[in-house]
């Protein structure tokens, strides 16, 4: 496994060996990782190459540390294409996740300045402010709040929200979704996300904000979402169009 006459790095063997045996299987969610020592044994090798392995592997992803219990493999991540516009409930039920959400706020508030040319409404239109958590199968994996026009979308309820917005737009209202724009960057995570997603501070976040549009143009919906690096990534299919 270890080739100490090959011209690739010794940590990036062992990197690339522990990485196969999880992408094949042989290596579960949650198994535990030899300690640095054990390593440095098994492999001959010195703890420091080890423990660059392991730092690699844990900021890639693929392993997580628990303070005083050790190094384990990270789940798998949850990965969405970014062609084509799908709901967050959408999107988790087409990979086999139960999606739900855990409601922190539901309420109509005068919209800010910054929401309101997203929406492209006027300053002080009533908006609905909802804050949740969306979880996959019980596990959160995005701090989200969402902004829709109180007077586009009529009759929203906190019961709707907890199953889909995107249904109620289209099955209740007869309004038909067309596309959206989104924005995606890389943060560490405030003290807000630390709690409701359950990371650790100083933990690595996707921030995504999206303005989503009905089919006359119209805005609908804007969204400021924090997603957890660690469980969640975004796919996406390039063509080469020079000619």
């Amino acid at each position: 496994m270890i080739d100490k006459n090959s011209p690739v790095p010794i940590y990036h063997q062992l990197e690339e060996y522990i990485k196969n045996q999880i992408e094949s299987g042989t290596l579960e969610p949650e198994a535990t990782i030899p300690s640095e020592r054990e390593l440095s044994e098994r492999y001959q090798i010195s703890r420091m190459t080890v423990r660059q392995a392991l730092n690699n592997l844990v900021t890639e992803g693929f392993l997580y540390r628990q303070k005083g219990r050790g190094t384990f493999v990270s789940k798998r991540k949850v990965e969405q294409q970014l062609q084509g516009l799908t709901s967050f409930t959408e999107d988790m039920l087409a990979r086999g996740f139960k999606p739900s959400n855990t409601l922190i706020s539901f309420e109509i508030i005068p919209v800010d300045v910054h929401v309101a040319q997203r929406l492209k409404v006027a300053e002080h239109t009533p908006v609905y402010e909802i804050k949740r958590v969306r979880m996959a199968d019980d596990v959160p994996m995005a701090l989200e709040t969402t902004y829709v026009p109180a007077n586009l979308v009529k009759g929203l309820t906190e019961e709707i929200i907890n199953h889909s917005l995107y249904r109620y737009v289209e099955e209740k209202l007869s309004l038909i979704i067309s596309e959206a724009s989104q924005e995606i960057e890389s943060a560490v995570a405030k003290d807000s996300e630390v709690l409701h997603l359950q990371i650790q501070k100083g933990a690595p976040v996707l921030l995504i904000q999206r303005t989503s549009y009905l089919e006359d143009g119209t805005p609908f919906e804007f969204v400021k979402s924090a997603y957890r690096a660690d469980r969640y990534k975004f796919v996406h299919s390039m063509k080469r169009t020079v000619k």
